[in-house]
């Protein structure tokens, strides 16, 4: 996968929640600061953060599993989102909307994963073996003949 984490979509998306969420929880108890708005301030970040560690890594299974560990931080801001809607620190309407673009960032990682996973699984189902020392690599799935297991 070419490109740097700038250029992923679901990068770009997790940095406009991440704005979204320090708005909204600007408006939150200040006895909230250290609790409810720090751990959403957090997990937001987190997204955006593991997308482009994931990026800056040598493997597409280092990058898978930092997808994953993103795509877990989107479902604990849902759950902060509905923890603050039932504190009534969020309006249903700003929670919804919060929602939504959770939902977006959730649905372009999924697509981003099962992109990396991809490969990896052409490579254990058809026994393409590596050359050298080299890991196989996806020129092994579009010209599978040359990395054959002889």
């Amino acid at each position: 996968m070419s490109g740097t984490y700038k250029d992923l979509e679901a990068w770009q998306y997790a940095m406009t929640l991440v704005q979204e969420i320090y708005r909204s929880t600007a408006k939150f108890p200040r006895d909230e600061m250290f609790g409810l708005t720090s751990q959403l301030r957090r997990a937001a970040v987190s997204v955006a953060s593991n997308i482009a560690e994931g990026k800056g890594r040598f493997s597409d299974r280092e990058l898978s599993q930092f997808l994953a560990v993103a795509r877990g931080s989107v479902f604990e801001i849902e759950t902060q989102i509905a923890i603050a809607e039932g504190l009534g620190f969020l309006a249903e309407p700003q929670g919804r909307e919060l929602l939504k673009r959770c939902g977006e960032v959730g649905r372009l990682l999924n697509g981003l994963i099962r992109s990396v996973r991809k490969p990896a699984a052409w490579i254990a189902r058809f026994g393409l073996r590596t050359t050298g020392s080299a890991p196989a690599t996806r020129s092994c799935i579009l010209r599978p003949q040359l990395c054959m297991s002889q």
